[in-house]
């Protein structure tokens, strides 16, 4: 049997670390594993191996792996996670070991203050860095040791042992313990007869530089999954259930399909379920960004974890748990995150062959110091200088920082990436194929225009247009009805009302005999003339794709209702940014090709493909990929499944369905077609911020090395350079978390999303 499992892993220090353990996974026969360093999670597609199984070879690597807890495990009050306590652990040790520190330093690098015997502090001071600060980097080598590996943690390890049991030898052994004993610091390294010279400064100060990188890292990791825990926060806690006609509150973790719930005004919803019974708003911007909240009614689907500001609803849960629309974007958002580009694939590779690499390197400085320059100190300064700065661990960061953090800014502004591959894609497309019924257009019927004929009034019309149609149940109906409720009008009662199947309707409306239908019904059926004038503006609106009712009172027309699939507010503006991106929009839709035409020039776009299939849609996509195009495929129905799976890069509609999500590369939860625009954009710059990670990396040990093994470097400058380059690929991956959508901007639509509830709460565990 297959199965994906996840699994945390513990004790990882470094992507060396990483990398073992996943060619320890990949070694049992039916399992493919990828580990990410920064999340510290394996992901394991097994094929017939049990999960006990997998947990043994990661323990036989020398680490730790369990299944994690359910989501409902760590937010129960006062739960303190693993990276918190990182944080915290990581946070006591750098500030005691740095307090111990400054003074070995000053003591080492400054005449004056070099009393007699102060090395006797110095050593008193140092010792407890040494061991105690440094304990984490010695028991990852020595774990890593006993199976035979070095990793990054070895480099630092030996380093630091080697600087302080050489401090030991000429303090005990040499001249560097003799009273009045002085030194002074020097940026190179400099010949010194015996063992004059001790290196207490640079094993504490190199010990207290890495904890400060690791620190960072940790607050790093911490502030990249902040928008997923902001996400599994936003949930209801309690629910007020219905049983046996009897209201309870109940913990909305004991809720199940078929309970009923009932939702009062500025309450959450509690779980995934469907309107039973009332009416009222619900702000959906925690999922979509929408600034005005949605009507609903009895049969609409709500979102648990929404709020309902309207009126009090009774709904019956469909999915909660795991299943709800909150936990399905939860997963995508940690899946994005523990995925690894081909560019952190290369990393991990050299990482791995690094670290031995790096200590023959230093053996080898130590020796050709040691046979020309016949100076132990000089051999024994760049040796340890070359193991120092040496040390990649900017290289094991370079991406999966920043992915944690385009990722995780994408997830608050409703952009969800599912795998750091989508961000190498989204480089090279030039062709963007945008469906059209629920991407560009609303997908929903409204009214477009009202043409009044006579003495009759526009309001007039869709006063009696929407009395007539009440008792109508028609998505047509449906469309006059909210429009004139959106322009203001009293909806008046009618009576007798009489459909006619696929013709129209008729009722009496304040004593008028009132029709509304297909103007050839009106004029076969009811003798009712119908002007050339208004002949032609039906046939010009049905040329363009709206369904067209003619209203007609005491036997003459009055006025038509031309009803239809409508552009959304931002569509155009989307286009344009497309375009500057860019990217060749091409339109395509199972519509006719009246309507496909007219929405394409409404919206901008020339290459229209109208009347497709599904089969269709993937035989264009292919089409357009065999001519050499790079193609992205935005779309949201269960007929663009196919194609959002064969496009270079898949980006579905939130608003779409499962099918459609599951087989897309990016999902814009609002449904707006500008955050597309966004996704693109974030994609890129994610996408940059690691190649200039990887740049910064590579370049800085290749330039440094050689420098080291000059004997050009003091040890100490070097621990400082080494964590420096951590802290920088730190600091430039979280340069994107200021990244901002244009639909924050934009005044199209009612996508435009200024701050988000989602965005919000994510800062404020950030903060």
């Amino acid at each position: 049997m297959t199965t994906d499992v996840a699994l945390e892993i513990g004790g990882m220090t470094c992507a060396s670390c990483a990398t073992r353990i996943e060619r320890k996974l990949n070694r049992i026969e039916g399992v493919t594993a990828t580990v990410n360093y920064a999340t510290e999670k394996a992901r394991v597609h097994a094929d017939g191996v049990e999960t006990a199984a997998l947990i043994a070879a990661v323990e036989a690597a020398g680490y730790t792996a369990t299944v994690p807890a359910p989501p409902a495990a760590s937010e129960e009050p006062g739960a303190v996670l693993a990276v918190d306590r990182e944080v915290l652990e990581l946070r006591q040790r750098l500030t005691v070991s740095a307090a111990l520190t400054v003074p070995v330093v000053l003591l080492s690098m400054v005449p004056l203050l070099q009393f007699t015997d102060w090395q006797w502090l110095a050593l008193t001071l140092a010792a407890p860095v040494v061991v105690w600060g440094a304990w984490p980097f010695h028991r990852a080598a020595a774990v890593n040791a006993r199976h035979g590996a070095a990793t990054m943690d070895t480099l630092v390890s030996v380093g630091v042992m080697a600087a302080f049991g050489w401090s030991l030898y000429a303090l005990f052994f040499g001249m560097a313990g003799q009273p009045g004993m002085h030194m002074t610091f020097t940026l190179f390294g400099q010949p010194q007869p015996g063992a004059g010279e001790i290196y207490l400064e640079v094993a504490s100060a190199v010990t207290v530089f890495i904890l400060a990188g690791r620190y960072i890292e940790a607050r790093a990791k911490k502030q990249s999954g902040a928008a997923l825990r902001a996400l599994l926060e936003l949930g209801a806690k309690d629910a007020a259930v219905l049983r046996g006609g009897v209201e309870s509150r109940v913990s909305a973790a004991s809720l199940v399909p078929g309970d009923r719930i009932v939702v009062r005004p500025g309450e959450k919803v509690a779980a995934d379920g469907l309107i039973v019974d009332g009416a009222s708003a619900v702000d959906l911007s925690m999922l979509t960004g929408e600034s005005v909240p949605v009507e609903v009614r009895p049969g609409d689907r709500v979102i648990g974890a929404t709020v309902n500001v309207g009126g009090r609803l009774l709904v019956e849960v469909t999915r909660v748990g795991a299943d709800t629309e909150l936990a399905r974007i939860a997963r995508l958002v940690e899946e994005a995150q523990s995925g690894k580009a081909e560019a952190q694939r290369l990393a991990d590779r050299v990482s791995a062959v690094f670290v031995p690499v790096v200590i023959g390197l230093a053996l080898a400085t130590f020796a050709g110091w040691l046979i020309f320059a016949g100076s132990v100190e000089l051999a024994f300064t760049a040796a340890v200088a070359t193991l120092i700065i040496a040390c990649p661990c900017a290289l094991g960061l370079a991406t999966p920082t920043a992915l944690l953090v385009g990722t995780g800014r994408g997830s608050q502004l409703g952009i969800i990436i599912r795998g750091p591959q989508v961000l190498e894609q989204t480089r090279t497309i030039d062709t963007i194929v945008l469906d059209k019924t629920g991407t560009v257009t609303t997908g929903r019927m409204s009214v477009r225009h009202v043409d009044a004929v006579g003495d009759a009034s526009p309001d007039d019309v869709l006063g009696f247009a929407a009395a007539v149609e009440h008792g109508s149940e028609h998505p047509v109906a449906r469309a006059i009805l909210s429009h004139a409720r959106t322009k203001g009008l009293e909806i008046r009662d009618a009576e007798s009302f009489t459909a006619h199947a696929g013709q129209g309707v008729q009722a009496l409306v304040d004593g008028h005999l009132t029709l509304a239908g297909r103007a050839s019904w009106l004029s076969a059926d009811w003798s009712i003339t119908i002007p050339p004038t208004s002949a032609e503006a039906i046939a010009a609106a049905e040329g363009a794709g709206a369904t067209v009712i003619a209203i007609a009172w005491d036997g003459e027309l009055r006025g038509i209702v031309a009803v239809g699939d409508t552009i959304k507010g931002t569509s155009v503006e989307a286009i344009s940014r497309l375009r500057a991106l860019g990217l060749r929009p091409v339109l395509l839709t199972g519509d006719n090709a009246g309507v496909a035409h007219a929405i394409a020039a409404e919206a901008g776009i020339d290459e229209i493909h109208a009347g497709v299939t599904p089969q269709g849609k993937l035989d264009l996509i292919r089409a357009l990929q065999a001519a050499g195009r790079i193609v992205a495929m935005v779309g949201d129905g269960v007929n663009d499944a196919a194609a959002l799976a064969a496009a270079d890069l898949g980006i579905a509609m939130g608003t779409g369905t499962d099918a459609a999500i599951a087989a897309a590369d990016i999902t814009v939860v609002s449904g707006d077609l500008l955050v597309v625009a966004d996704s693109v954009r974030l994609a890129r710059r994610t996408l940059g911020t690691i190649k200039g990670n990887l740049f910064w990396a590579f370049a800085y040990n290749v330039a440094a090395i050689p420098i080291a093994m000059l004997g050009l470097l003091n040890p100490l400058l070097a621990g400082a350079a080494m964590a420096f380059s951590s802290v920088f690929v730190v600091t430039n991956s979280l340069r994107l978390r200021s990244f901002r959508s244009a639909a924050a901007t934009s005044p199209a639509g009612t996508a435009s999303m200024p701050l988000n509830q989602t965005e919000k709460q994510a800062r404020a565990v950030t903060k």
